[in-house]
């Protein structure tokens, strides 16, 4: 008999209407309800995790929630709470790197894949930013292309628009050159970096 199942509940932002989801061990799912439905959604994450999900909340949930309305009021930049994200091995490596983008400071696609050993595999990066589960908190929004231009975003570039002018609105003192690569800028705190590392895989 199954015991675990992946609690999810609605959450309105600044962005639009959002879901989001936690199994036991953390959060998994961080998604716009515009991109394709909450049926769509559910569906996806169901068979990725093997488990049903259900209306509800969890000390996860509630930490994701608090830390994403400190985030839209500039107050926070590192997010803390633990996270189950599973994927591929390619996936995961890539979702680590967008982890060590700082805050405020963009990389572009063919960075991250130097970074990750696959220097010729931008396109793939490109999809493997797309299959992100939880926007923001994996930042996929801070990477664009090489000219500076933001390309695409499963949530429309006009939200990825706003989440890079929102972070660099916290720092004034900060230099950035004509790509928006920016300087001075704090990092990604080590224990979600782990908490995705460690997390279990399906």
């Amino acid at each position: 008999m199954q015991t675990e199942q992946i609690v999810y509940k609605d959450l309105e932002s600044p962005l639009g209407k959002l879901v989001i989801g936690a199994t036991p061990k953390g959060c998994c799912l961080f998604e716009y309800q515009d991109r394709g439905g909450l049926v769509k959604i559910q569906r996806r994450i169901t068979k990725q995790y093997k488990l049903e999900m259900a209306r509800g909340t969890n000390a996860f949930l509630d930490q994701l929630e608090l830390e994403l309305d400190q985030y839209f009021q500039g107050l926070r930049q590192n997010f803390s709470v633990p996270l189950d994200v599973r994927g591929t091995p390619f996936q995961r490596a890539v979702w680590e790197q967008l982890l060590t983008i700082p805050y405020g400071k963009t990389r572009t696609y063919g960075e991250v894949a130097r970074l990750v050993g696959k220097p010729r595999a931008v396109r793939a990066i490109g999809r493997a930013n797309g299959d992100n589960p939880l926007a923001i908190v994996i930042p996929c929004h801070r990477v664009i292309q090489h000219d500076g231009k933001l390309k695409g975003y499963g949530g429309g570039l006009w939200r990825k628009e706003h989440l890079l002018t929102l972070e660099s609105r916290q720092f004034p003192h900060r230099r950035c050159d004509s790509k928006k690569n920016c300087i001075d800028i704090r990092q990604i705190s080590p224990e979600i970096i782990a908490s995705l590392t460690n997390s279990g895989k399906p």
